[in-house]
């Protein structure tokens, strides 16, 4: 888009005629989608490889439409069971449940997916890419574990994937999202995947600017820190629309202040009964709506031995913010063969701090590294208490391939995700940006 077209764009959306529309690439679960939404931009297609982020995006765009067309209790029914996903999807149109396209992004398949986004949009303008490639490549715990340093990985070129879709649909900006990992990150050859990086969005024509922003100073509880590339179109600088910071002035405990009490292995996907809830935060951070029920809040079960783990575990914090060490535990607690690394495997989400440690993807494989911090709880965290930890309302629901299918499904797609409230105040500024 050159910038006079851009300058119109602008100009209808001032007199409310249209929004910026963009494309989400390696969507995930939809955090950053959701921000997006929030901050007045209009999505218009995701691309994403897991089948059961995808679900979860159609679901999610299905609500959007239903909201928008004033028909909130077809999503109503729908958290409640009373219909199937099936029917559910019935109830809206197909364009919406199709612009979320399920394919991996790469050599065999990126002309079919160009040939699917342009019978989407009709011709019409793409504003802004969002989205960033799966980061274990470029994560220093991936590189850690891996005895090439994840050098001969394919998830490490992804970006020029990336800029395939800029070079098509010529955006004004696109915002890349990925783990701090990525600048130091190195080739066989020890160049700096960023470097490279930078220097093709730079010949594909684009200035990128980058800041590492943290997810705690933008309302989330959570100490996520992740570097964010903004790309626009040209040659001018100074660009970087900077998020406002917002204190909520709250502890991690509020997350969990009116969820249902639960131990190891109770619980249910389906809607539960919460508690009184008198302060605002939840409602002013948009994860609270009494208007929907609130699901997904089912315990891991867990052994005796991690249970016990557990225990000591909250006990030790609570006992002056001590943490636990894995060899300080008694031989019969010790299962693990690995005595030399990861000593903090074990570890409390920190509920009576104004933030916790990031949520991770992990979180799929056990709950060791989130136990509640209610000690009569002893347990790990709900699929819904990460969401919330994240930031994603409650009427977010995280589907799976399969109906009723495992957690697991749904605590990746959680921990992948951006923070939704911090990606809402990345798409504000940059909503500032554009109009300005």
């Amino acid at each position: 888009m050159i910038l006079g077209e851009f300058e119109k764009v602008t100009e209808q959306i001032n007199a409310g005629k249209n929004r910026l529309r963009f494309m989400d690439l390696f969507a995930g679960g939809g955090g950053l989608s959701e921000g997006f939404i929030r901050g007045g931009f209009q999505p218009v297609v995701h691309v994403e490889m897991d089948p059961s982020a995808c679900y979860t995006l159609k679901t999610r765009m299905a609500r959007h439409w239903l909201v928008e067309n004033k028909r909130e209790d077809v999503y109503y029914d729908y958290l409640n069971r009373k219909i199937s996903r099936d029917d559910f999807y019935k109830k809206v149109p197909e364009n919406i449940l199709s612009s979320v396209i399920n394919k991996e992004i790469g050599e065999n398949t990126i002309k079919e997916i160009f040939k699917t986004i342009d019978k989407i949009i009709d011709n019409d303008n793409i504003d802004l890419i969002i989205g960033g490639p799966p980061c274990q490549a470029y994560s220093l715990i991936g590189r850690s574990s891996d005895s090439k340093k994840m050098a001969n990985d394919a998830r490490n070129y992804l970006y020029k994937y990336y800029t395939m879709f800029l070079e098509k649909y010529k955006p004004a900006y696109f915002v890349f999202e990925n783990v701090l990992g990525l600048l130091s990150a190195k080739d066989g050859e020890n160049n700096l995947y960023f470097d490279m990086m930078k220097k093709l969005f730079k010949k594909t024509g684009y200035e990128v600017e980058h800041k590492i922003l943290c997810a705690s100073d933008y309302g989330v509880l959570q100490k996520r820190k992740r570097i964010i590339l903004v790309g626009k179109r040209g040659g001018a600088t100074g660009f970087y629309p900077e998020p406002d910071m917002l204190n909520p002035g709250v502890l991690v405990n509020e997350v969990f202040s009116d969820l249902p009490v639960l131990s190891a292995g109770e619980g249910s996907d389906e809607p539960c009964k919460v508690r009184s809830y008198t302060r605002q935060w939840l409602y002013k951070s948009k994860i609270k709506n009494d208007d929907y029920p609130v699901t997904l809040h089912q315990a891991r079960p867990h052994t005796r031995t991690d249970l016990e783990i557990y225990r000591r575990v909250v006990k030790s914090w609570n006992n002056g913010h001590k943490r636990l060490v894995y060899h300080t535990l008694p031989k019969t607690l010790k299962t693990r063969k690995n005595l030399t690394a990861f000593m903090d495997r074990y570890k409390i989400v920190e509920g009576d701090l104004p933030s916790c440690h990031t949520i991770l993807a992990h979180i799929a494989k056990d709950g060791h590294y989130y136990i509640h911090p209610d000690i009569t709880q002893n347990r790990s965290i709900t699929p819904r208490e990460a969401a919330r930890l994240q930031s994603f309302p409650d009427d977010y629901f995280f589907e799976a391939e399969k109906v009723n299918a495992s957690r697991l499904a749904v605590f990746r797609q959680i921990g992948n995700a951006v923070p939704v409230l911090m990606a809402e105040a990345i798409a504000q500024k940059l909503m500032e940006t554009c109009n300005g």
